[in-house]
């Protein structure tokens, strides 16, 4: 390849193509002429020569112009775009055109010209975001060009419109995220366009019109910068994201600032920079927020989803109102009139509902309002006025009935009127709600309404809606509208039924119960006298809150039925083993040619119902081998030669991957048709046991005629080749060894022309016996052991063949014949005495041994003789196994034909990296951790299967000792372990596996049948000889055998096109951030990178690199580098200058954002640096890119979702929770979302995008700081807000790995629901959440935020229900009501609850899928595993985790990423690390919970019986358990009793560490409890109001219990309450006395510090006689009152904590953080007590072990020794 020296970057010109001295990135299109194999389309010509057409155009003034500029030379030196942006420009525009060319059908005329129409399309698509923003602000779009048929085309103007806009775009940087902003600087650089190409002149100068801006890099300069220092100041007022989101513009404000028309008033052209939008300090002239204000507020939830909250409000008013006639059934109750007019309530509640949201909208939007938008606060006043006067109207109207009814003590006429008025006023109400049903019922008219720009309707829904750019015309055509809303109808039937009988209904009992007691003697002083109005409010709380999530549970479970069924329609699961794959294998290669290889397409038939049709049909025979093409697939169809090609280029592929043997290899692979068999010869697994099979069945039918017995072998395909390639076989074998000419040979000749001559006149078993057939079978089985040995013995050949020859004349003939007979058959030797010696002796030749072609059919032959046991364990290894039969399934599914290569889309891979492992090093393979463990010993136990297959193929290729693969085979030892990690080495060699697809299906698309046909044969000859040359590429050869993984076997066959086409549809980019630095650095990270890119020829590397310049200011530039295969080094090949640091937002989207310039193609897969790739699934991506050109519903796709599988599952029983809980969640829950939901989303990595759709829209992530910290989401909310539409594909997937230690896990956990919490704030969640259809956003919000809000919420009701408990029990409410009537009432919620915790969430979707992919009773034993591995305790844990980070992200912020980190997790983490990172989030919920369940059961009249005690708190328990337990119960060795003793002392120093300034939180216990109040620093007053409100909780248990002490002798008195104050006052003053007393004497007069101490203890003692003494005092009540005692102290703590910033300047603070320290041991003790008693128990810690690795014990590994670190010294 032709790459030289980068030519400096700034000048503004290029060099001459003669020269051929620019590096090029994939095509060399400065020189056309060049040998690249590329360039032999001349479409790629077509395209170039159509950007020369420069012609008559004004040439630009400021420089010379040479005779190779072209349009964008042109467009560069008027505007001032730099240099390389230009030259990255010119190749993206050039493969683009020349791709869409290639895909013309039929073909042009005109093949070396660019079609006019190719262009139209590009650039319709290109801009059709701009021309609907211009008709949105009402603007004339200046794209002079008619879109009228019958206009005549422009090409070069078009090409103009199109390079500008993609030059504007190449350049924008961080402005990408900001789509609008770049539709306006194209509108007003298109005018300039224009006003050059119509020759305008300057009213001014009297010249030719010239742009507002010109110069070197002036587009950067003068347009990017500004806007860009605009974000960039924002983003620094933003404190890093602390300060509150409505305090500064994020991405998302500086757009929406383009959606009105204000910005050409403001800012006109060329920008003005005193313009208000320019100003970022200040509070005067400063544009604030845009569009929206995200407030932090759980407010949020019912402001976006406010429909939802309105359904579920009314229907549980209504249902109580009717529940409270205690009817048996509601319309029963509804007889009667007083209930229909107490039902009419609703509508106040309705209204008063609507009041609450317009209050919301001007107490968290009034910042929108400024002189620029006074309409939009016109708008809020009124709504809060109309909304307060409907409450007025329905008040009034309603008075009027009842006084009516009251007067005539009747239901008369004139009240019955009276209600019809009412319900006229009601029909009012809700006009604008039937409005909105009767436009879902018709959704393309409300799409219309919302699409066109007419002003009379913006008129029309000002009222209802402000008007925004996104998020209009969203309904779903009428199916898929039917489709959902069946969907939704049955669930909600089902929830509110359920609701009513068994929440509502048997509540109603107890309440009036309770409402009517009197007399109810209170054990404290209670404040409202005989009102238990608080305790009906508390019995109710568990119910109100299970009655709000229950929704969440009926979607599970009817998603869960329905994604099984869709996943059955789609034919998944349909081949769940290789024992399946077995009796389809001989459709299997016509369901290859079907779906993967292109047929000829005729011109008109494509896409017609016709061809549907027929396709369907086809596809029906295929899948249960009906027809005729199915019956056979004889060898010399070009069909099986394509499919033995592509099979075992894919077991090949499997073997160097190292799941698979060298004897797995012979076994699977399809042999070629050598030594003359007549039929296909199947891979050995599938004829394994068919030749014994056939010769017992001749053995049963002795008698019957030949017909009768072929038809018997014959009705099993297998059995009939496997009969016919063994005796082909065995006829080729005994001629080869047998030397020609001899007597021997022509005997050997003779007798099997007898047998061929009596098959053909059908008398076979006429002529022959067929008793003699097994003593033939097992001769010729000696035969060919002999042969097959190392060391072969001719004398042993010699005599096995005598053998042979003997039972063939003497047994096999039926009729017998004399000496002399045989002689003149010439089956005898006719001179014995000239045969000195005896027959065969002379006369055996066998082959070299090194005829490696013939000793591989020998073993095959072998294997086809002797096979007893029929192969069922082949291949032994569960991912290889796994991975066949998804790919053989994936081949019977619905998918679209295949186009040619050169036809396809193209498309590029984009990975985003920043500093994770690329490759291990030698030394972290072999460092061993704390338990003398080292990283390759784990993979080695855990891989156990492929660790021997890699040293086997180390073998092979040279090693003698074990030892040498640390020296001469390093790089394999470490790609193998790389390969099973979570590396970028992994994800690399998956994702070139395209690369190496799409050159074997180009190969296969132009090859000839006789390239095939040949080509089968010679790889057969060559397979592991040894000759493979395993890296061919179009130039050169690269000899390194290991990782050369671009070329394979059938690289051999190639013709050197194949790589142009491939490098043409296919670029691979890794976007490593600091790459740049990491060379400088001479980090092993870049050379590790260097060698993937030396080894992967289509990948390429974007980084970011930093330049000082001379004045020692740093300049910043994206740079794309690949390795030059000629200069055997790195090249840069664009490096294009940035207007300051790349990263303003988050980090992951802005390293995809300035990467994305430099990939290509119609489409994006964006790929995690977790994720791995199978080259059989990357056959079929050109299939799913063909997705885009089918409708879904009324739109196409602009997104794609692909399956994932989740690899890490294997490790231990965590990992495997995890994956399956993932697993179901990526398909069967996305697939539901996909269909017939209509709301699936972009939820991180496999999808695939429309590139060209996303990249004027904004990009494929949102970048804005803290909140789209979960960025990938966004990226579906913007597609389905800007009208895209999302599919899931399930025919395709991509391996993806998860976290696997329960750290890692719930840092991950941690990171997702925080990101929810920030999405809850988001404008995007609050335009979907009322612009989607009612159906939809419900779809929408139990699928994203409202899935962590009912998580919270379940956490929430054993609050909730535990709180009331407590309250009915201390306050003697529980003793007055007679214990039956109340408990049954409880036993609904209760049952209800313990559903939910055993994980209903997540089981049952994971159960269906499981079922439906590997069968039912395996779905079943699977989770009873579960269960037994104690996957409930973990997903409750895990429920927590969830609930703590979304409830404080929401109320405070603080959401950050995470950095999990993917390593192995096998070391035992220590106590103080669980305590830092579990204490707030589970301990110290789990030990108030507990405490309360204590007190609950000392006090609890119904507790005294201990059975209903737990019945009721059973549940309870478990989660309190689960979330103190989970942490230790899923560490390595978490119940060691010696780890355990050194957790502890370990625990205590870092509660004592006085660690100085710059000490972590893991060293010192005080970095950490600042840094667990972080988020208090940066929350707002309402989330500090909030934060103190639910701390008051804990003062409640010093007012309840210290009315039951003795001392308190029974009295109720307030007094007894605020002397208990006391208590805490002298303990407090006691601590700081013995605290002074420690500063001052402890070091120095250490006898007055014990003097001070003994005189505390003496008065204690006094204080305690004197209470014994003179009161009631007892000394219970010292333990009692601790309970009461501590909470309150902890309560303080909290609340001090709250109120830090401003107790930190006083004495006062000292005392708490010495106090919080005390409770934090405390708490430490109280977590470590259960530890250390199950360590110190005998067998846990083994039982703990099996539990923790369950999986890796059933497959016999030898995990003991993991966790214990007993490694036998004998290991590599």
């Amino acid at each position: 390849m032709t790459t030289r020296h980068r030519h400096p970057s700034s000048a503004q010109h290029r060099p001459d193509p003669g020269g051929d001295e620019e590096p090029y990135n994939i095509i060399p299109i400065h020189n056309l002429l060049a040998d690249h194999p590329s360039l032999r389309f001349p479409e790629v010509r077509a395209a170039a020569a159509a950007l020369r057409s420069v012609g008559d155009l004004r040439k630009p003034p400021y420089a010379p112009w040479k005779p190779h500029y072209d349009l964008l030379d042109w467009l560069a030196l008027f505007f001032g775009f730099q240099a390389d942006s230009v030259r990255n420009q010119r190749e993206h525009l050039v493969l683009h055109l020349a791709n869409l060319q290639m895909r013309l059908t039929p073909p042009p005329d005109n093949i070396d010209s660019l079609e006019p129409a190719v262009l139209r399309r590009f650039r319709k698509k290109l801009l059709r975001n701009y021309t609907d923003w211009c008709s949105y602000l009402g603007k004339k779009s200046n794209v002079w060009i008619s879109d009228r048929r019958q206009s005549t085309s422009d090409p070069r103007r078009e090409l103009l419109y199109v390079s500008l806009y993609l030059l504007i775009w190449g350049e924008a940087a961080n402005l990408r995220f900001i789509p609008e902003c770049i539709c306006y600087i194209f509108h007003n650089m298109a005018m300039e366009l224009n006003k050059i190409l119509e020759d305008y002149i300057d009213e001014n100068t009297g010249q030719p019109v010239l742009p507002s801006i010109s110069g070197e890099n002036a587009f950067l300069n003068h347009v990017v910068r500004p806007i860009y220092n605009t974000v960039r100041a924002e983003v620094e007022g933003s404190k890093n994201g602390t300060a509150p989101h409505s305090a500064w513009r994020n991405y998302d404000d500086l757009n929406e600032y383009f959606w009105s028309r204000r910005c050409f008033e403001n800012l006109k052209w060329p920008l003005e920079l005193g313009s208000n939008f320019f100003v970022t300090s200040g509070r005067g002239k400063k544009v604030g927020k845009t569009g929206f204000v995200e407030q932090r507020s759980f407010w949020n939830l019912f402001r976006s989803f406010d429909r939802l909250w309105v359904m579920l409000i009314l229907f549980l008013q209504a249902a109580i109102i009717i529940a409270w006639e205690g009817d048996e059934y509601p319309w029963q109750a509804l007889k009667s009139r007083d209930v229909q007019v107490r039902v009419l309530t609703v509508f106040f509640t309705w209204s008063g509902m609507r009041f609450v949201q317009s209050l919301l909208d001007i107490g968290m939007q009034y910042s929108l309002v400024s002189r620029e938008t006074k309409r939009l606060g016109l708008r809020m006043v009124m709504k809060s006025v109309v909304a307060a006067a409907w409450i007025l109207v329905f008040g009034v109207f309603y008075g009027r009935i009842w006084s009516r009814k009251n007067a005539d003590r009747r239901w008369s006429g004139a009240a019955n009127t009276r209600i019809v008025n009412f319900l006229e006023v009601a029909l009012v109400f809700v006009i604008p709600e039937l409005l909105a049903l009767a436009l879902f019922i018709i959704p393309w008219i409300q799409n219309f309404l919302e699409e066109t720009n007419w002003r009379i309707f913006h008129l029309l829904t000002w009222w209802f809606q402000s008007r925004t750019f996104v998020g209009r015309g969203l309904r779903e055509g009428l199916v898929d509208n039917v489709k959902y809303s069946l969907f939704w109808i049955a669930v909600l039937a089902t929830k509110f039924a359920f609701s009513y009988f068994l929440q509502i209904k048997p509540m109603v009992k107890p309440t009036k119960l309770l409402l009517n007691m009197d007399n109810v003697k209170y054990e404290w002083h209670e404040f409202f006298d005989n009102s238990n109005r608080l305790a009906v409010g508390l019995l109710w709380a568990p119910v109100v809150l299970i009655y709000i999530m229950d929704l969440q549970i009926w979607y599970s479970i009817y998603s869960s039925f329905v994604g099984a069924a869709v996943g059955l329609l789609n034919h998944l699961g349909e081949i769940r083993n290789l024992e399946q794959l077995r009796l389809r294998f001989q459709f299997f290669a016509s369901a290859i040619q079907f779906n993967l290889m292109p047929e000829e397409q005729l011109l008109s038939a494509r896409g017609s119902l016709r061809t549907k049709f027929n396709d369907a049909i086809h596809r029906l025979k295929l899948r249960y081998g009906l027809g005729r093409p199915y019956k056979k697939l004889e060898s010399n169809q070009i069909e099986a030669h394509k499919f033995a090609l592509i099979w075992n280029e894919i077991i090949t592929i499997f073997r160097e991957e190292d799941i698979i043997s060298d004897r797995e290899v012979e076994l699977l692979e399809l042999a070629p048709n050598t030594w003359n068999v007549r039929v296909i010869r199947w891979p050995c697994f599938l004829l394994c046991n068919e030749l014994l099979l056939a010769l017992s069945q001749a053995k049963e039918l002795v008698d019957a005629p030949d017909r009768w017995l072929w038809y018997k072998i014959c009705k099993n395909e297998y059995r009939r080749c496997a009969v016919i390639e063994a005796y082909d076989s065995i006829k080729h074998l005994l001629r080869q060894i047998i030397k020609v000419n001899s007597e021997e040979h022509s005997i050997v000749t003779v007798l099997f022309q007898e047998i061929d001559n009596a098959m053909q006149i059908e008398k076979f078993t006429k002529s022959f016996k067929m008793t003699a057939l097994p003593w033939l079978h097992e001769k010729l089985i000696k035969l060919v052991q002999i042969l097959a040995r190392p060391k072969k013995d001719v004398g042993q050949v010699v005599n096995t063949l005598q053998a042979l020859y003997e039972i063939a004349i003497r047994d096999f003939l039926k009729e017998k014949k004399s000496a002399e007979q045989l002689k003149e058959d010439g089956l005898a030797p006719r001179n014995p005495s000239s045969n000195a010696g005896l027959l065969f002796e002379n006369a055996v030749v066998l082959p070299d041994s090194n005829d490696e072609k013939f000793y591989r059919q020998v073993r095959r032959l072998l294997r086809i003789l002797i096979s007893r046991d029929s192969m069922h364990n082949v291949p032994v290894n569960l991912e290889a196994r796994r991975r066949i039969a998804f790919f053989s399934n994936s081949l019977f599914m619905n998918m679209p034909h295949a186009p040619q290569v050169e036809k396809m889309m193209a498309f590029s891979v984009l990975t985003p990296y920043y500093n994770e492992e690329v490759c291990y090093s030698k030394e972290q393979l072999r460092t061993e951790n704390e338990d003398g463990i080292s990283i390759l010993y784990y993979l080695q136990t855990i891989y156990d299967d492929e660790w021997k297959n890699f040293m086997e193929r180390m073998r092979r290729e040279g090693v003698v000792k074990d030892d040498e693969i640390w020296t001469e085979k390093l790089r394999d030892l470490r790609l193998w372990a790389s390969c099973r990690g979570q590396t970028l080495g992994r994800t690399v060699r998956g994702m070139m596996y395209y690369y190496r697809a799409l050159n074997m299906l180009a190969f296969l698309d132009s090859a000839s049948e006789m390239d095939i046909r040949e080509g089968a044969r010679e790889l057969g000859s060559m397979r592991r000889d040894g000759s493979v040359v395993d890296g061919l590429n179009s130039e050169n050869s690269l000899s390194s055998k290991s990782l050369s993984r671009n070329a394979s076997s059938v690289s051999t066959l190639f013709k050197g096109h194949e790589y142009g086409t491939a490098l043409m549809k296919y670029t691979y980019v890794v976007a490593c951030q600091i790459y740049g630095n990491q060379k400088a650095k001479k980090d092993p990270h870049a050379e590790e990178i260097l060698y993937l890119m030396k080894n992967n020829e289509a990948m390429r590397v974007a980084y970011v690199d930093e330049v000082t310049t001379d004045r020692e200011e740093k300049e910043y530039y994206s740079v794309l580098v690949k390795f030059d295969q000629v200069l055997q080094r790195e090249v840069e090949i664009y490096r294009v200058k940035l207007p300051g640091p790349l990263k303003l937002g988050e980090g992951k989207p802005e390293n995809q954002n300035h990467a994305l310039i430099f990939t290509r193609g119609d489409a994006v897969q964006t790929i995690d640096m977790n994720q791995d790739n199978y080259f059989e699934e990357a056959l079929k991506m050109r299939n799913l890119l063909e997705e885009y050109r089918a409708y879904y519903g009324i739109r196409k796709p602009t997104i794609l979702g692909v399956r994932e599988h989740i690899f890490t599952g294997s490790v231990s029983s965590l990992a495997w929770f995890m994956s399956a809980q993932e697993t179901s969640f990526v398909t069967l829950g996305q697939r539901v979302l996909a269909n017939p939901l209509k709301i699936r989303m972009h939820y991180g990595h496999p999808d695939v995008f429309d590139r060209f759709w996303f990249l004027t829209r904004g990009g494929i992530s949102k970048a804005s700081r803290v909140i789209n910290i979960s960025e990938d989401i966004f990226a579906g909310f913007n597609c389905t807000l800007r009208g895209g539409n999302v599919t899931h594909h399930e025919y395709i997937q991509v391996g993806k790995g998860r976290d696997v230690g329960l750290n890692q896990i719930s840092m991950f956990e941690a990171k997702v629901a925080s990101g929810n919490g920030e999405q809850v704030l988001s404008r995007d969640v609050y335009r979907l959440g009322h612009r989607l259809d009612f159906f939809r956003m419900l779809s929408f919000f139990y699928t994203t935020v409202g899935f962590f809000f009912n998580t919270m919420m379940v956490i929430l009701t054993v609050y909730a229900f535990l709180w009331g408990r407590l309250y009915l029990a201390l306050s003697g409410i529980e003793g007055a009501v007679s214990s039956s009537n109340n408990n049954k009432a409880l036993g609904a919620i209760l049952s209800q609850q313990f559903i939910i915790q055993l994980g209903l969430f997540t089981a049952l979707p994971m159960i269906v899928e499981n079922s439906l992919e590997h069968g039912f009773l395996q779905a079943v034993w699977d989770f009873i595993t579960m269960q037994l591995q104690l996957s409930s305790v973990f997903y409750t844990f895990s429920m927590g985790t969830r609930t703590h980070f979304f409830g404080r992200t929401v109320l405070h912020g603080g959401a950050k990423y995470r950095a999990t980190g993917r390593g192995f997790v096998v070391q035992h983490k220590s106590f103080a690390e669980n305590y830092r990172l579990y204490a707030r989030s589970h301990f110290v919920k789990a030990i108030e919970l507990g405490l309360i369940l204590i007190v609950y059961a000392t006090h609890s009249p119904i507790a005294k019986s201990t059975f209903v005690y737990i019945a009721m708190t059973i549940f309870s328990w478990f989660l309190v358990l689960s979330f103190i337990m989970a942490p230790f119960v899923f560490n390595p060795s978490g119940f060691d009793w010696l780890k355990t003793v050194y957790d502890f002392d370990d625990f205590m120093n870092w509660i004592w560490y006085r660690g100085g300034v710059f000490s972590k939180a893991e060293q010192s216990w005080e970095r950490w409890w600042y840094e667990e109040q972080d988020h208090l620093r940066t929350t707002g007053l309402w989330g500090k109001v909030a934060e103190i409100i639910l701390d008051l909780r804990f003062f409640f248990f010093q007012y309840g219990i210290v009315y039951q002490l003795n001392i308190a002798g029974g009295s109720t008195n307030i007094a007894v309450y605020l002397l208990s104050w006391i208590y805490i006052f002298v303990a407090l003053g006691l601590y700081l006395i013995i605290s002074y007393a420690r500063d001052k004497y402890a070091a120095r007069e250490h006898i007055y510090y014990r003097m001070v101490q003994f005189l505390v203890i003496i008065l204690a003692i006094l204080v305690i006689i004197a209470l014994l003494e003179f009161t009631s005092f007892v000394f219970v009540d010292l333990f009692t009152s601790l309970l009461a005692f501590i909470p309150t102290g902890w309560g303080a703590i909290l609340i001090a904590q709250v109120f830090g910033p401003l107790l930190q300047r006083t004495k006062l603070w000292d005392l708490v953080v010495s106090v919080a320290r005390l409770y934090d041991i405390m708490f430490g003790v109280i977590v470590m007590i259960p530890v250390a008693f199950l360590s110190w128990m005998p067998g846990f810690q083994s039982m703990q072990t099996r539990i923790l690795f369950n999986d890796a014990f059933s497959r016999g590994l030898r995990i003991f020794q993991i966790v214990t670190g007993k490694k036998p010294k004998s290991e590599v």
